[in-house]
């Protein structure tokens, strides 16, 4: 795959790409699903409506969670953009990367985005449109064909920091260093609310929270692609032309394909417009479709990965009782084999 340019400085980045043409710029308040610490502004380059993303260790708390841009490197998606990945995408995705830049001095990095804030899922509570959901899930199982044993080469998210990113240390660590981002300052009473709601539940996803070896392990003897991961639909949209939209790829790496379907249905629950079981045998069709066997892994996989999407989100889901439970019937049994 080719190569991209990655700029030295945003504004050497926003001079190259405006090419003489007049550039406005204003800071802008974050979108509602926004969860990440990073800030953003507007760009307008001649008509030409622009989204400017900034990513740092040290100012985005989910970069920090997960050791993103750790140890002075770029952040994974920029690695990603560089090395030509994002530019193997399937062609039913979109990642609206125009270009970008890193600043090794400060250790912040800039992405220049198009602006399709009009062709996003809109926020809100009710369920989405079942063609578009299905249609997301459609091309979700093309990006894991087009990876299909994917090699990590670039060095993306290792599989045990997507387990230990919403943990409660996460959330301690975050309150040592003054941090006010919500989903950090919400860990510990959520995890505290897990364990009074379903206390076997909570004690096998704090134990692999704490260290996800035993899952990673497991995982690691299914098939594996390239995954996003982090298939909300606040980072989802669609083109008129029936292409998927997908940004903010701060959990890529090495995965099983039921890893991004598994998060895909505890992030976005509430919204759903068919139930969890019809979304899978969807997916899992989807994937045969496209020419990928499932039959001696698939089983196995699904159940490990909704084991660590609770893991990942299993404090969040105390608030219901019907939710919560459809997650603690399939997660308890295949904890306790992995810990015993």
């Amino acid at each position: 795959m080719a190569t991209q340019m990655v700029y030295g400085s945003v504004d050497e980045m926003i001079d190259r790409v405006a090419a003489g043409r007049p550039v406005r710029r204003s800071a802008l308040a974050k979108h509602v699903d926004s969860l990440s610490g990073s800030p953003f502004e507007t760009v307008t380059i001649g008509t030409d409506r622009h989204l400017l993303k900034r990513l740092g260790h040290r100012i985005d708390w989910l970069m920090r969670a997960l050791g993103d841009g750790a140890d002075e490197r770029p952040p994974w998606v920029v690695l990603m953009w560089e090395y030509g990945l994002l530019d193997g995408l399937p062609s039913e995705l979109d990642h609206t990367i125009v270009a970008a830049a890193w600043e090794p001095e400060t250790g912040v990095a800039a992405l220049l985005l198009r602006d399709e804030a009009a062709a996003f899922v809109p926020a809100g509570g009710s369920p989405i449109d079942l063609a578009r959901h299905r249609r997301f899930l459609d091309h979700m199982a093309a990006l894991h064909t087009r990876f299909w044993d994917f090699t990590d080469d670039v060095g993306l998210s290792p599989a045990v920091a997507r387990y230990r990113a919403l943990s409660p240390a996460t959330g301690e660590r975050e309150r040592e260093l003054g941090g006010t981002d919500a989903v950090p300052r919400a860990l510990a009473g959520g995890w505290a609310a897990l364990a009074a709601a379903a206390p076997a539940a909570h004690e096998a996803a704090l134990s692999l929270a704490t260290d996800p070896m035993p899952l990673v392990t497991a995982l690691a003897e299914t098939p594996a692609t390239l995954v996003h991961g982090d298939w909300k639909y606040g980072n989802l949209g669609s083109h008129t032309d029936g292409r998927t939209i997908l940004v903010d790829w701060a959990w890529p790496g090495r995965a099983g394909p039921c890893v991004d379907l598994a998060w895909y249905l505890a992030v976005n629950c509430d919204r759903l417009p068919e139930s969890k079981e019809d979304a899978i045998t969807h997916f899992r069709a989807a994937l045969e479709a496209l020419g990928m066997s499932t039959m001696d892994w698939w089983d196995r996989q699904l159940e490990l990965s909704l084991l660590g999407a609770f893991v990942q989100l299993g404090w969040s889901k105390t608030g219901d009782e019907a939710e919560l439970g459809w997650w603690t019937r399939r997660v308890v049994a295949p904890a306790r084999e992995l810990l015993r």
